[in-house]
This record gives structure tokens, sequence and C-alpha cells, in this order.
């Protein structure tokens, strides 16, 4: 299953919007405290390496598809969930993106609020449609 590395992704994509310029220790850890193995590692490593790859893209998405909210006024963790989410439902061609959606949902619901649940569902939903529509192609 790819819940627990997009959940370590997820924590990591978290952390470097407040320090930048990433901390591969940190990222070391929390695998370690999930106990992913090597598959999932891979897993993790690609959401992050996809995000960290398609920033700017998935950032002007963001601002796109938040109607009302600049990336830079949502709550960080939504903006962490939602960029990862975008990055795997664009670039990772082996899940649907309703899974994408899924997932994304559900770690909203562990870690924001009530009305993210609803706010992140929405914006991936109008992304999926809108990427679905135009092709997965680079």
């Amino acid at each position: 299953m790819r819940t627990k590395a997009r959940e370590c992704a997820f924590k990591v994509i978290f952390a470097s919007l407040f320090q930048p310029e990433g901390n591969a220790e940190f990222q070391r850890g929390v695998y370690k405290a999930f106990s992913l193995d090597e598959e999932e590692c891979k897993y993790a490593d690609l959401l992050l390496d996809l995000v960290k790859t398609h920033r700017e893209e998935l950032t002007q998405a963001l601002n796109e598809y938040s109607i009302g909210f600049s990336e830079k006024r949502l709550f960080p963790v939504d903006k962490s969930l939602l960029l990862m989410a975008m990055a795997e439902i664009r670039y990772v061609d082996d899940v649907p993106p309703v899974v994408s959606i899924d997932e994304a949902v559900g770690l909203a619901r562990k870690y924001s609020t009530e009305k993210s649940v609803g706010f992140v569902n929405g914006v991936l939903g109008t992304y999926m449609t809108e990427v679905q529509k135009n092709g997965h192609s680079d």
C-alpha cells in the first residue's frame, strides 16, 4: 500500500514549507518512524521529487483551482496535501486520480479541519477533470 508513503511525503512537503532547503535527515527520520519498506520509500521519494521538480507549475495550478484563496493564504497542511495530490494526479499514471483524491482527503481528515476536507476534495476534483480533459502528456 502507498498510503504510508503518501503520509510521509506529505509530512516532508509540509516541513519544506518552513525550511525550504530540505533536510535529508528529517526525511529519513519520517520514513523510519513510519517503518517504510524499500518500495514505500521509493514511492515517497517519487512524490517528493515530482513536487520539487514541478513546484512552480503546481503552485500556479493551486492558485488557479483554489478559488478565493491564493496559495499563500492556504493552511500549510492543505497546501502540502494539494501539492502532493496534484503531482500524483498529473504525473503518476499507474494511480487512478480518484485514489489520489481519496488519499488526500483522508489525510486532510486526519491532519486538517473539517472545512479543509471539502476544500481539498473540491480543488482536486476540479483539477482532475482539467487534467483528464487536457491529457497527461508533458
